[in-house]
């Protein structure tokens, strides 16, 4: 069978279609042209029944309109001996092989990152956007299609703002192509606060400054029209000035009328210290294919913003700004640009058959990618069950994927060009590894961040959390190590006594010292203040694990887990929940648990040898023996005592471990 391959369809602009370069006349029809693109960006098969739904507001004869469509479809798509409008079953499905779409084109072109991409395959990509996506393709009273076509249209439009900003960045900024660059992205966003900021500078450079100060009054009329914050854009033009044209810039900062005066002060006031930043757009509830407002979706939208920010490891825009600028009807990724935020989550929530589904996505706002997206569902209850458990999984999600990415961001930077917050992530990289050099890093970096910014708390739980390894893993003198990771924790408290972080931290250094109550009592305050703190309540079942109830230390590693299933301390839930299961007498259980933790690549010493242990009080010696050998490599000259000296069992766990150690030669 012969292989089509020079078929081209274009969605950005109006819909075109070419073979071997000749355009193929299309019909007058919206509806056909809006179910090839549908079909062509759908890859797997979509059934009869949904694209009927999509297309039609309730004709007299759905299937049969769909058949006629169809017919028109197949018509320009499928050739002499290669059909490519595919039935199977009652679905519909469009063979992709040798057909080019632009826009998937551009998609697989930015997986990576527009960063990935040089100045030439940038300005490729850019000439490639005729247009908004699907213009003139809108079918009135059908909310389906609407709500697709403006998803996409968002994406697109998301995308191509990605690549202008990247190509700026790659461009010599005294080439006129530069401003020509920065003149499309600003026709694109004309509240991105970046762009005005890369114009400003390019005026500055070439000294056109009567242009640069008609544009930032322009701008900042602008922005006070829609109520936005227009004085970073005065600072930053102010800024510029000095970098260029330093000569020139003696007098203070003027804006011209009819701009309301605003203090010099707060308008050229320095930045403050950058935080990775989300806005959560409320999530549209989909009833019979509409999209409506209100009920159980902004209740979890409301849920998800307090308990994100109750995390106080994100700056979060608060709900009334969020909600405003959906009744504005303004879209997730023009929302995030416009609040100049790092990330922005947007969602929709439906009922059916009683289960709730909840759809959400995580945009990185910089490259325009989709960071992360998942679906969460659940048996359609008691409406608070609902948002406890299905908001806790978002906001868990969430949290450690902006935490992933921040970390990652850092990791690719030069170590003397790092802000406070890409210092501490920088140090939270090395800080999960659990080896001596990687600690030694981790500090190195959690001090430069606090050298930074002594305001910033959580620089200060990491600083308390290399102490701790030193002690716990007896990488270093005990005590001094055990008074440095109490006294860290204690100057984050003072940083931020509402950080749960903080808490976390002085609740493991109490716990070194001896001091269990006052240990419980800081961990519950750190769950307390954030509910979602996946650490403090990994943190409280590792105490009762030990030596307080074993059944709460169950429940709270299950919790944990749940908050943060990816988490780099996954090793640590799982070794906890063994313990508490070796201590209530499920050996088998708890070697299984145990050699799940053991498993994971990060796993210290102490870890792989409970594992043992587990092993051996379950009567799987060999296994154990094994794992001990594993240890030894490890730590030689390790055993029963350098693992009891690092714990703090009661009296009956410390007699097992000490009774079987000699039947894995840990004695």
């Amino acid at each position: 069978m012969p292989v089509e391959s020079d078929l081209q369809l274009n969605l950005l602009g109006p819909l075109t279609l070419s073979r071997g370069r000749r355009p193929v006349a299309l019909p007058p029809s919206r509806k056909v042209r809006a179910l090839i693109a549908y079909l062509a960006l759908t890859p797997q098969a979509v059934a009869r029944r949904q694209l009927c739904e999509l297309l039609w507001d309730l004709p007299n004869d759905p299937r049969g309109e769909l058949r006629w469509a169809l017919s028109k479809a197949r018509a320009l798509l499928d050739a002499p001996g290669r059909p490519r409008l595919l039935a199977e079953g009652d679905a519909l499905r469009l063979d992709r092989e040798g057909l080019a779409v632009d826009v998937l084109a551009i998609d697989a072109a930015l997986h990576a990152g527009p960063a990935t991409l040089d100045a030439g395959s940038l300005r490729t990509l850019a000439a490639g956007f005729g247009g908004d996506f699907l213009e003139g393709v809108d079918i009135e009273r059908s909310t389906p299609w609407s709500a697709w076509l403006i998803g996409r249209r968002r994406h697109y439009r998301a995308a191509r703002i990605a690549i202008l900003e990247q190509l700026t960045r790659m461009l010599d900024p005294t080439d006129d192509e530069t401003l020509a660059v920065l003149e499309q992205w600003l026709q694109l966003a004309p509240f991105e606060r970046r762009a005005h900021e890369a114009m400003l500078d390019a005026l500055a450079r070439r000294g056109r400054l009567r242009e640069g100060d008609e544009h930032l009054a322009a701008t900042a009329r602008q922005f006070e029209a829609e109520g936005q914050d227009w004085a970073p854009l005065g600072h930053a033009w102010r800024a510029a000035r000095l970098r260029h044209a330093p000569g020139l810039t003696a007098q203070v900062l003027q804006v011209p009328d009819p701009v309301p005066a605003i203090a010099i002060a707060e308008a050229v006031a320095p930045a403050l210290q950058r935080r990775a930043s989300i806005a959560v757009m409320p999530f549209a509830e989909q009833a019979r294919g509409v999209a409506a407002r209100g009920g159980l979706a902004d209740g979890l939208v409301h849920d998800v913003i307090t308990r994100l920010a109750k995390l106080r490891s994100v700056f979060v825009i608060a709900q009334g700004t969020v909600f405003a600028l959906d009744a504005r009807n303004v879209g997730a990724e023009d929302a995030g640009r416009a609040l100049d935020v790092d990330y922005v989550a947007s969602g929709s929530l439906r009922r059916d058959a009683g289960q709730v589904s909840v759809n959400v996505q995580l945009a990185d706002t910089r490259s325009g990618r989709i960071v992360w997206a998942e679906v969460f569902a659940t048996r359609l209850g008691d409406p608070f069950e609902v948002l406890d458990e299905i908001g806790n999984r978002i906001v868990g999600s969430i949290a450690s994927q902006i935490e992933v990415a921040e970390r990652n961001r850092a990791i690719l930077k030069a170590p003397n060009s790092l802000d406070a917050w890409e210092a501490y992530h920088r140090g939270l990289w090395h800080m999960v590894r659990f080896n001596g050099d990687d600690n030694v890093q981790a500090r190195h970096y959690f001090e430069q961040a606090v050298r930074l910014d002594p305001g910033f708390a959580r620089p200060y739980a990491g600083l308390s959390f290399t102490h701790f390894q030193d002690a716990f893993l007896g990488w270093s003198d005990r005590e001094p190590a055990v008074e440095a990771a109490y006294r860290s924790a204690s100057q984050g408290l003072l940083a931020d006594d509402l950080d749960p972080a903080s808490h976390w931290a002085l609740g493991r250094a109490q716990w070194l010292r001896g001091r269990i109550g006052e240990s419980l009592a800081e961990l519950d305050t750190a769950v307390a203040l954030s509910p979602n703190f996946a650490l403090g309540h990994y943190t409280l079942a590792f105490v009762h694990a030990q030596s307080g109830d074993p059944r709460t230390a169950i429940r709270a590693s299950d919790h944990s887990r749940d908050l943060s299933p990816f988490d780099p301390m996954l090793f640590a839930m799982l070794a906890s929940r063994a313990m508490a299961l070796m201590r209530l007498g499920r050996h088998e259980e708890a070697a299984d648990w145990a050699m799940k933790a053991a498993a994971r690549p990060n796993a210290h010493v102490h870890v792989v040898s409970f594992a043992a242990h587990s092993l051996a009080l379950a009567g799987r010696v060999a296994e154990a023996r094994t794992l001990t050998a594993s240890v030894r490599r490890q730590r030689p000259g390790y055993g029963v005592d350098d693992f009891l000296k690092a714990f703090r069992f009661d009296e009956d766990a410390e007699r097992l471990m000490r009774g079987v150690a000699p039947r894995v030669a840990l004695d």
